[in-house]
Order: structure tokens, then sequence, then C-alpha cells
């Protein structure tokens, strides 16, 4: 077998996002996505995905053309290649990274979002030339299905009027009602049996009662709450205090690691982030402050699946919990995060995802959700098969963009409905 790599391709696409609100703003009607293809010597064709905007794209073209002649499993020498290549760090730096929501942005970390689609496409590619999953790859699987948590979110019926979009049926959520609504729905859909709420976007007051609201119509389930780090440490403390008896854990109440560290000695609910760990440069800190009792990992953020189980055991070593967070994002890297959440041994939390809000997918066959559960494939590779020609749909939407939609925006679209609209000061409450 020849394992070298002749071709590598990469798309940029367009995906229908619903107008889910975070404390940035509102979604826009499609997303950026990256689609990453590497073929061997032997035309065996491994995929990728992360994020699709034009600082990330800027990045991955001269690393793909860096890859042409290498050996699809060296996989180390992938993190030298994106060292070796110039980032302007004044589009990056002291940035918030708006899409990801995880706090400043910085040049290591946009190489590493950009090595992740790279690396899962080379073990998926590696996979399929084997006749191995890529479970397998990683060391094997300790669980044959990962169970995920539903996502809720505050939501408009629709995006503005006049706005080009694809229409959804979730219909509106901007109250405790709304949210246990959509809850439900979730639960007869895909039968998860957690839920998270995206926070941060209307006064503690009236997401405590969304909360409790929550906790009223499913006894019992694990329950979540992210403010993205828009509040205070008082108000973080007063929220922890009024729902102790019902969050598993609280995400990121409020920004930065002296803030969470300070929140997490004055409360017993567990803290959890993926704002203020988000590279292993931030562990120390955080790990020898307290700041935070569960990491939740992002195989994008972090670099890969590998650099995700090694974040794993390093958690495990100081007796951190470990999960996994979710951005946007379509079945390729759904079907990635499962491959390394089955490898992972103390994995007790439900992992994120915003795959069911997704209506579209590059992929000839969706996964499903069942009970909660995604089942870990045993097929070489991701186990999952390109659609080229849903993809190449895709990829025109993103050609026939003005490029207003190339870079995600959440505050922008906010001010589609709100002309005053600015990205709120932190602590925002």
């Amino acid at each position: 077998m020849d394992l070298t790599i002749t071709d590598v391709r990469l798309t940029p696409i367009l995906v229908a996002d619903p107008p889910l609100l975070n404390t940035q703003g509102v979604h826009q009607p499609y997303t950026p996505r990256l689609i990453v293809e590497v073929t061997t010597a032997d035309g065996v064709t491994g995929v990728g995905e992360t994020y699709g905007d034009t600082k990330y794209l800027e990045l991955a073209r001269p690393l793909a053309a860096r890859l042409t002649g290498r050996q699809i499993g060296d996989l180390n020498g992938l993190f030298v290649l994106a060292g070796a290549v110039t980032v302007d760090d004044s589009r990056v730096s002291g940035q918030v990274d708006v899409g990801g929501l995880r706090g400043v942005q910085t040049a290591d970390k946009l190489r590493l979002s950009v090595v992740s689609a790279f690396e899962v496409a080379c073990l998926d590619a590696l996979g399929k030339t084997l006749g191995l999953p890529v479970h397998t790859l990683l060391g094997g699987k300790v669980r044959d299905t990962v169970e995920y948590s539903a996502y809720l979110f505050y939501k408009w019926a629709g995006h503005p009027e006049g706005v080009a979009c694809e229409k959804d049926d979730w219909g509106a959520a901007v109250d405790p009602a709304g949210v246990v609504e959509q809850a439900r729905r979730f639960k007869e859909r895909y039968g998860f049996t957690s839920f998270k709420l995206k926070g941060g976007v209307f006064p503690p007051d009236e997401e405590i009662a969304a909360v409790r609201a929550l906790a009223e119509a499913f006894p019992g389930h694990p329950l979540r709450l992210d403010p993205n780090g828009s509040w205070s440490v008082a108000t973080s403390l007063r929220v922890a205090e009024e729902l102790g008896d019902v969050l598993e854990y609280l995400e990121d109440p409020a920004l930065g690691t002296v803030a969470m560290a300070e929140v997490a000695a004055r409360t017993d609910v567990p803290l959890a982030t993926n704002m203020c760990v988000t590279t292993f440069a931030e562990i120390a800190e955080a790990f020898a402050k307290g700041a935070v009792q569960v990491v939740l990992s992002d195989h994008h953020y972090w670099g890969g699946l590998r650099n995700t189980q090694q974040l794993a055991a390093v958690c495990r070593t100081f007796g951190v919990g470990v999960s996994m967070h979710s951005n946007t994002h379509l079945g390729i890297s759904l079907a990635a995060m499962t491959h390394v959440a089955a490898t992972v041994p103390d994995l007790h939390h439900a992992c994120d995802s915003h795959y069911p809000w997704q209506s579209e997918d590059v992929l000839t066959e969706r996964l499903t959700f069942d009970d909660g559960k995604v089942t870990v494939s045993d097929a070489p590779g991701l186990g999952v098969e390109l659609d080229h020609d849903r993809l190449r749909f895709l990829h025109e939407r993103w050609l026939n963009d003005s490029g207003a939609l190339r870079d995600r925006d959440d505050a922008a679209a906010m001010r589609l409905t709100d002309p005053a609209w600015t990205t709120p000061s932190v602590p925002r409450w």
C-alpha cells in the first residue's frame, strides 16, 4: 500500500443555521464550514471538517499545499508544518472568537483549529486503507455508544423578514415555556435525557426561571446552564445558589480563570469550561487555582483527536472531569467526536452537540441519535461517506455569497433587527 498524500482539496461551504441567540447576538442564516479531503496514491480519500471563516482558510491553504508527498500517518508532522505557516497576528490576537465563544483568539489557537481537520482527514484515510475504524487507531473503544446532551437555545421563530434563509420547524423559544417545549421536542425526536441551555441572553432571573421550569418538566434529568462568561462573580454565585439543587454543572458563568476560581471557591456547584481552558498552556493556572471541575474538550480547539486524548489523561491525573464542547458542526465532526469520545475512559458527562440544529449536511447519510446516544461505528475510518453533489451545492452557496456570511458575526446578525446593537461588555450582569 502507498500512504503518500497525492491530493488535498479544501471546500469552504455555507450551511443553514437557525436564529439561535447567545450573549454576542444571534446566529446568521448561514454559517461557514471548511471540508478537507486528503487523497493517497492508492486513491483512498479521508475527510475532515473545521471552521470556514476567512482566517481559517488563509492558514489551511498553505498548509494543504505542504502536505502533498507526505505520509498520511505523519500526524505529528502536521503541527510542524502548521507552525511554519505565517499567521497575521493582527487579525486574531486580542479578538474574541465569536464563533466558538471561547475567549480571546490567538495565532496558536487558530493553527490548532486548522490542524484538527487535517488530522481527522488523515486518520479517516489511514483507517480506510488499513480496514480499521478511527477508534482502533486511537487505541480502541471503551464504549459502544456515546451519550449526547440536548443543546437548548433561546431562539426566534425565524430570521428577520427579508433575509434569505432556510426555514425550520422549531418555533420560538424566548421564555421558560418556550424552552421547555423545545426540550420536549428534543426528547421526543432524539431521546436526549440531559439538557444544556445557552444562557447570557436574558437577565439571570429569567434564565433561572427557565432552568427551574426544565427541572419541573423533566425531573431527574441532568441540567446545565452556559452564559458564556457574561456574569459577574456575584451574579454567578447567586445563580449557583438558586440552582444548586438541579444543576449538573454551571458552564463559564464568569469570564477568565481568576473570576472562575473565585466562584469555584465559594460554591459547591461544579464549574465547567470551554473558554478559560482551551489549550494545554492554560491548564496549569486553572487547575492550580481550582477554577474548573469539568473541562469541555473540543477537538477543533485542541488540535485533533489525539490531543483530546492527551487532555483527558491530564484531567484524569488531576481529578478534573472531562466531556466535550460543540459548536455549529456537521456530521464529519460529530463522527470524529464520537470516535474519540469512545476511547476516553472517564467520560461521566454527556457530550454537547449542535448537530440536531443543522438541517443540512455533506454526508450521504446523517448520523442518528438513539435514546440520546450515537452508536460508535466499526466501519473503516470514520464510517461516513461524503455526498459530493451536496458538497458542491453548499460550496456554490459560498461562492455566490457577497462575503457578508463568510465570517461569522453574531453581532452583525443582531443589528438587522436592532441597529443599535453592540457586543455587550463583560460582565453583562
